[in-house]
């Protein structure tokens, strides 16, 4: 078996839309190492999309598992119940930021947990208007779609979308847009668009994932908090990607000191295994009626026996602090890039261990080096690398390595993309 015949085998049966990344087909993974069906090793830098913040195949998330499947693997959360949904949603709302008093929810996707959220908002406001942010990814079904702010290939080929959703400008000061401007914007909208008391959410990525790594500035968020609080507006933090210990606190939104309304739980939560969730202020939660929220897999047992180990690996191997150390390592390796190639690399960012490396032309932030991005992506797999973009534009490399990742492989890997980067620089 190679990669290549079992790529010309998905090419025959998988939708052109599902394509992959990279023509790499996995037999095995351990912690931050994957090894494909030839055999070949490679350094993952991306985690299946900060899913595996836990690494691949955590003995303790692995013998969880295997224990709830022993049991049973299903039944509906919403017809017979069981001891570790329950056990779950003790815990999430015990690990939500913010004092209040808080209850949750379980569905199988991200895409869900935003969606869910809309819901809630317009149930407990009886409003009907969501902004969103320039940039922003919220998921892949209908009104997730039009909750993300980025046309290709997210949202081409697939409108009309959902009514009375409308988009603002979200702050980075690399490209020329303060906190001051976006909230001038945000109250510009309410003359433009739709009134504030029309206004049901307004949702945020504290750390905008698809869009570049940008993390929103705490008095941009702190400001959101004030408007929605004198508004009315139910403020959403989607965290799906910025979630479970990833940027050096369980989730990114309480560096601002911020309590959200609902928030968005997926990715990190389960080690692998699909489940994402809400968590919100209880009075906002209970708004929709008895059966009007849920899914036949929501809060599968398997997955929340895997998130309840994910929660206590966390805690038992100090992985939020971890994440720091993981992103002051990335951080001092890439700036010395930066420093030697200065018209290449426009920004190197991080939150822990949710890392970019921002690619521009001439030195310049508004000149977006879309060619080299996609060069390194390119040139990962032989540089023994998964790597993946992100970015407005397609020009960021985003790094999400596993928070369990040993010293020695994340040398080891940072050593094998400055090979690569420094190669592929003087070609381009």
């Amino acid at each position: 078996m190679t990669n290549q015949s079992l790529q010309q085998r998905k090419s025959k049966v998988f939708a052109r839309g599902q394509g992959n990344v990279y023509p790499v087909y996995v037999e095995r993974a351990k912690n931050a190492e994957v090894w494909d069906v030839e055999g070949n090793r490679y350094i993952d830098f991306a985690t299946g999309i900060a899913v595996c913040n836990t690494g691949h195949s955590h003995p303790d998330v692995v013998a969880a598992v295997r224990a709830q499947s022993e049991k049973f693997s299903h039944t509906c959360i919403m017809v017979n119940p069981y001891q570790v949904g329950v056990e779950l949603a003790e815990k999430l709302v015990e690990i939500a930021p913010g004092d209040s008093e808080k209850k949750a929810i379980f569905v199988s996707t991200g895409a869900e947990a935003v969606e869910n959220c809309i819901k809630i908002a317009r149930a407990y406001t009886g409003r009907r208007g969501v902004i969103a942010f320039n940039g922003g990814f919220h998921g892949r079904t209908n009104l997730a779609m039009a909750l993300t702010g980025k046309i290709t290939p997210y949202k081409n080929l697939f409108g009309p979308y959902m009514a009375e959703v409308f988009h603002a400008p979200f702050p980075c000061d690399l490209h020329g847009v303060s906190t001051e401007q976006a909230m001038k914007a945000l109250r510009t909208l309410f003359k433009v668009d739709i009134a504030p008391q029309d206004v049901a959410a307004i949702i945020i990525e504290p750390v905008q994932g698809e869009g570049g790594f940008y993390a929103a500035p705490p008095a941009f968020l702190q400001a959101l908090r004030n408007l929605c609080d004198e508004e009315g507006i139910v403020l959403i933090a989607d965290e799906i990607q910025s979630g479970f210990g990833r940027t050096g606190t369980m989730f990114s939104i309480e560096k601002a000191e911020v309590e959200p309304d609902l928030i968005t739980m997926a990715k990190g939560i389960a080690g692998g295994f699909p489940l994402a969730a809400v968590v919100g202020k209880s009075e906002i939660m209970d708004a929709p009626l008895p059966g009007g929220l849920g899914g036949t897999y929501g809060g599968s047992p398997v997955g929340c026996a895997a998130a309840l180990a994910v929660l206590d690996v966390i805690a038992k191997e100090n992985l939020i602090a971890r994440a720091n150390l993981i992103g002051e390592q990335f951080a001092t390796r890439l700036k010395v890039l930066q420093y030697e190639f200065p018209a290449l690399i426009s920004d190197v960012r991080h939150q822990g261990a949710m890392i970019a490396m921002e690619l521009c032309l001439d030195g310049d932030a508004e000149q977006p080096n879309v060619a080299l991005t996609q060069a390194l992506i390119a040139g990962a797999a032989q540089q023994g690398l998964i790597l993946l973009a992100c970015g407005f534009y397609g020009n960021v490399i985003r790094f999400l390595p596993a928070l369990t990742i040993s010293d020695e492989v994340l040398q080891e890997g940072l050593d094998e993309f400055d090979s690569l980067f420094c190669r592929l620089a003087k070609k381009i």
